[in-house]
């Protein structure tokens, strides 16, 4: 297992959507495992700060985060006739012990807060990120509660609401009060 110190990384505190402060140290790192083979099967993170990498080949590295740490990983996969696979989630890293998903690439795996398959609702995905960056917010630091928000209104076909400054800062407010 890689520690934030074998890679030169800072730890970075953060807080889950449960609301306990993640402290360095304290719990194991999820890995997340990247494969790259241009056309074939592509698997990579939207959004992320991982407090720990490791290059494992040309087409594989391994990404590291801290409990309370938000990423959102990309995967796609095609064969001779198209796409067979176009999925994106956003995962929360949790501590030693809680209940996780398991997913073949994340060790040891992670709660689920969205989760889309289809490029419709990934390009969907990919909109509301985009908006969330251009009002000058990073994704890894939005509300958990607003990803499962737009995971909800998405498997009823529903408009998600937009997430706002206004939202944000209350989520900073709720996230200080809670540290």
């Amino acid at each position: 297992m890689l520690t934030p110190e074998a890679c030169g990384q800072p730890h970075r505190k953060s807080l889950g959507a449960t609301g306990r402060q993640a402290r360095p140290g304290h719990g194991r790192l999820t890995e997340v495992e990247l494969y790259w083979q241009e056309g074939v099967r592509e698997h990579w993170l939207r959004f992320g700060k991982p407090v720990a990498s490791r290059i494992c080949d040309r087409r594989r590295r391994v990404e590291c985060y801290a409990p309370g740490q938000v990423f959102g990983l990309v995967r796609w996969a095609s064969n001779d006739y198209g796409t067979v696979l176009s999925r994106l989630d956003v995962l929360l890293a949790v501590t030693e012990g809680e209940p996780v998903t398991r997913f073949p690439q994340v060790t040891p795996g992670a709660d689920v807060l969205l989760s889309v398959t289809g490029w419709r609702k990934v390009r969907r995905v990919f909109g509301l990120i985009d908006a969330i960056e251009e009002l000058g917010i990073d994704p890894c630091d939005v509300a958990p509660d607003h990803w499962r928000h737009i995971h909800n209104r998405l498997i009823v076909a529903e408009t998600p609401r937009s997430y706002s400054t206004e939202r944000h800062r209350a989520w900073l407010a709720r996230k200080a009060l809670q540290s």
